[in-house]
């Protein structure tokens, strides 16, 4: 399963002007263009990460039936975390500035992107094996002093067991096991460093080989497969591609497919070869990608007019990489980069500006139901202010609604909101951990 960071807008004049004069924003500002996942992946706790042990924490929490998950909220000024089950607070956490936050990998901790680099949040609630069984604990949430040090913290992904950040700032790439955390220390990691600073993404390979994105702060086309290092630490280029004007976001899908998106298609990264998927139209971007280990096929937007201020797309694109086809599906509402997710089953969700979570068949692009959520709304043209979010985590999809700070619960089994909480704030990004 990969856990990917944001996905962002994208692209415009504007907002690049916008992004010279405010020194504080995230890396995800640079180029933003989904999700994320939410690029950035809208990102879906693995079965593989739930469980870490954190022996040594064991006497600081409370030990508890089942696995607690937790969800964080950022909004301005700070984060919230809430127990998942009841919304309770568990933590309000002060921190200035706009913040982005991704699961770490180890269902315990989030990396917060911020100013200086990616901190390490401990939600305070994790499992720990004992035998064949899992012991579950909680604890009061705290933001460590830890923190991944990054000139503009970009996108983060976990896939098969490692997270890999990203530092727009400097194209420097970050690897380390995810169970590593905890341990009072930040873990050691591996280095990689692209040719030149850009907006850009990595994902590390079960294999130890690494995909990662080329291109310069101006211009961003290529992508290369890289082998796992050798002893001195270099890596053999076993693939590369620069037929990817544009390049943005990533998601993995079931058989070990990686997609990064296009202004024309997507390139997928498979058995060791890079492939074109090109676009039917010209311009044709899909920036913003949602994966699922369950399917062959990747979520993504579609965009075709390349000189608007903010396009409210009403397409919809499917890429199934056992078969290198891409559908286009056709719709009656809109949707922003944060309305993309999953469900356990593989199935692809979409947030529409109608109010409702539609849900579609992956294989076919057919809606098999849609459930009303929110009230209905619109993209606002600066794509750091709030609009309705999701979050999956299993059966379970969490929607936010900052125009009445409210949290939704939905159970995808029945297609029912099961319960809907107060905030105490104007939520912006959402995400979780399973326990």
């Amino acid at each position: 399963m990969t856990i990917t960071q944001h996905t962002h807008p994208p692209e415009t004049t504007t907002r690049r002007a916008r992004r010279l004069t405010t020194p504080a924003l995230s890396a995800f500002a640079l180029a933003a263009a989904l999700a994320l996942s939410a690029c950035g992946s809208a990102p879906t706790p693995s079965a593989a990460d739930q469980h870490t042990s954190h022996a040594a924490h064991a006497e600081a929490g409370a030990e508890a039936e089942t696995a607690q998950s937790r969800l964080v909220l950022t909004h301005d000024g700070g984060m919230s975390v809430l127990d998942a089950d009841t919304g309770k607070v568990a933590a309000e956490l002060p921190l200035s500035g706009f913040n982005r936050v991704s699961p770490a990998g180890d269902g315990r901790h989030v990396l917060v992107s911020t100013a200086g680099g990616f901190q390490v949040l401990d939600m305070g609630s994790w499992s720990e094996k004992h035998g064949d069984h899992f012991h579950h604990f909680t604890g009061t949430p705290a933001l460590e002093e830890l923190k991944f040090p990054a000139n503009k913290p970009g996108h983060v992904v976990n896939h098969d067991g490692r997270t890999v950040l990203f530092d727009d700032g400097t194209g420097s790439i970050q690897i380390f096991n995810p169970g590593d955390l905890g341990q009072g220390a930040l873990p050691a990691t591996q280095e990689f460093k692209t040719s030149a600073a850009h907006h850009g993404v990595a994902v590390q390979l079960a294999g130890g080989e690494l995909v990662v994105t080329e291109g310069t702060s101006e211009s961003r086309s290529g992508v290369k497969l890289l082998a796992k290092p050798a002893s001195n630490g270099t890596r053999e280029v076993l693939a590369e591609s620069n037929d990817c004007p544009g390049v943005h976001g990533e998601a993995t899908a079931q058989g070990g497919a990686v997609v990064v998106g296009c202004q024309d298609g997507l390139l997928v990264v498979k058995d060791g070869k890079i492939t074109k998927i090109t676009a039917p139209e010209r311009y044709g971007r899909i920036g913003n990608q949602a994966g699922s280990d369950a399917s062959p096929v990747v979520l993504g937007d579609y965009k075709k007019d390349k000189n608007a201020e903010l396009e409210r797309p009403a397409t919809f694109s499917l890429t199934n990489t056992a078969t290198g086809t891409l559908t286009l599906v056709p719709i009656n509402y809109s949707y922003s980069f944060r309305s993309l997710a999953r469900s356990a089953d593989g199935a692809a969700l979409i947030l529409g500006t109608d109010g409702k979570l539609h849900i579609h068949d992956a294989n076919s692009g057919k809606e098999s139901g849609a459930v009303t959520v929110v009230a209905p709304w619109e993209e606002p043209l600066d794509w750091q202010q709030p609009r309705p979010a999701i979050f999956v985590d299993g059966t379970t999809a969490y929607v936010s609604e900052p125009a009445k700070k409210l949290l939704h619960v939905v159970d995808l089994g029945s297609s029912t909101v099961t319960a809907s909480h107060s905030l105490a704030h104007t939520p912006n990004e959402i995400t979780g951990i399973s326990g």
